[in-house]
């Protein structure tokens, strides 16, 4: 929790609660510390796995915290006690905001660790697709690049998957985040929110969307990346004998 307790020091705020997603430890793995450095901290969230648990939210509860408020999406699939967030504040020029953890990402979709392609179509169609098409989505990972190539793959002739592609590779050389996207931009190039669409279901050779999800999902989790070429320094040193004093023969 180091990185947060330096932005709180910056920002010059006080830490009162913590909207968890989910319990994987990349997500959930500093509750514990930051409860015990914040006496009465609340911790939110929908699964009991989740470190530090404070206050278990249900589907549609509703938050306040000051001006915004939140509200409790439950999208069981990634694992079966996974909640996004939704966030606005009344009144405000400013696009509302999703935290979508692990459901929802730039370009893709979680794993389906602990659930259902029925679930995950859900999640996406009927919880998340139907909010404000302004909605900042903010996912738990920057995987925008790999999530956009395997979108080419399944679009080849999308040009605003083409065209996302390229901003996302320029912003990860220049080491900037991709995240946020928006919803709105999420249907134009995220094949995992275009299941319904020909080229989409021409790639899974299915047209029952949940069977489409379930191969897109399917295809993604065996879309390796292409090897890449060994270090030519590293190779030219192993050629020269350089490395001998470090390795032991069997």
């Amino acid at each position: 929790p180091f990185q947060l307790l330096e932005i709180i020091r910056k920002e010059d705020v006080v830490l009162r609660a913590i909207l968890t997603t989910h319990h994987h430890w990349d997500h959930a793995r500093g509750n514990e510390e930051l409860a015990r450095l914040f006496p009465g901290l609340r911790v939110f969230g929908a699964d009991e796995r989740i470190g530090a648990l404070t206050h278990r939210v249900t589907h549609g509860q509703e938050l306040t915290f000051g001006a915004i408020r939140v509200r409790c999406l439950f999208t069981p699939c990634h694992t079966s006690g996974h909640m996004c967030y939704f966030m606005w504040e009344d009144d405000s020029p400013d696009a509302p905001a999703l935290f979508s953890g692990d459901t929802l990402f730039v370009g893709g979709c979680g794993q389906f660790f602990e659930g259902t392609a029925e679930q995950m179509h859900t999640n996406l169609t009927q919880i998340l697709g139907t909010l404000p098409e302004d909605t900042k989505v903010f996912c738990g990972h920057e995987c925008t690049v790999r999530n956009l190539k395997f979108a080419l793959k399944v679009e080849p002739e999308n040009e605003k998957v083409k065209e996302k592609l390229a901003w996302a590779k320029q912003r990860e050389d220049e080491d900037l985040p991709t995240v946020p996207s928006t919803l709105h931009e999420e249907f134009l190039y995220n094949p995992f929110l275009r299941v319904t669409e020909e080229p989409v279901q021409s790639f899974t050779g299915r047209t029952d969307p949940v069977e489409v999800l379930r191969i897109l999902r399917s295809q993604r989790d065996n879309f390796k990346k292409a090897k890449e070429r060994p270090n030519p320094p590293a190779m030219l040193a192993f050629d020269w004998g350089l490395f001998g004093p470090l390795l032991e023969k069997k």
